[in-house]
């Protein structure tokens, strides 16, 4: 459950994120308008911007996938200096292929594992819990706020782009 949870509809909605950005670069053509004013939308003030969006839904995917089947010291390192979408879209890439070498398996005791993160201060939730109440909404968070950021900002984005393809069956 915790591999289709993770790698699974992690990669599902980076890809989504992907295309996203994909429709942004031709937005930012079409209207002549510079890409960085998009990377540095935000939509309050007290909110990270678009670039910051995208980096930590993408270490949400790795660190997440990581954590859970205990590998942290494997997931790859970003320095969080992107400033284009074309790095960005490296990063994405990055994430997706670092993610898409774990299989079910490696997840076979993910469930009982015990996370934890040094902002914890020595607390930990079991590998289920941290799945379900910290990993999964904490990347579809990010992704949705840059979607919205995206959409605030004048790109043509739809459900249909945030959802991506459907496993629709006749």
């Amino acid at each position: 459950m915790l591999y289709d949870l993770t790698v699974i509809q992690f990669s599902k909605m980076l890809n989504n994120l992907s295309v996203i950005l994909e429709k942004a670069e031709g937005y930012a053509e079409l209207k002549k308008v510079d890409v960085e004013v998009l990377l540095n939308s935000r939509l309050a003030v007290d909110q990270f911007n678009l670039t910051r969006q995208i980096q930590i839904a993408c270490d949400t995917a790795k660190v997440g996938v990581a954590r859970l089947t205990g590998n942290v010291d494997s997931a790859p390192k970003h320095e969080d200096t992107e400033t284009t979408l074309a790095e960005l879209q490296a990063r994405i890439q990055s994430v997706l292929a670092y993610i898409g070498g774990f299989t079910e398996a490696d997840f076979a005791t993910a469930e009982s594992e015990k996370i934890s993160q040094p902002r914890w201060k020595g607390k930990y939730l079991t590998g289920k819990e941290f799945a379900l109440q910290h990993a999964v909404p904490n990347i579809y968070f990010h992704i949705t706020t840059a979607y919205a950021i995206l959409r605030h900002n004048g790109v043509e984005v739809g459900k249909k782009d945030y959802l991506g393809a459907m496993p629709y069956k006749e």
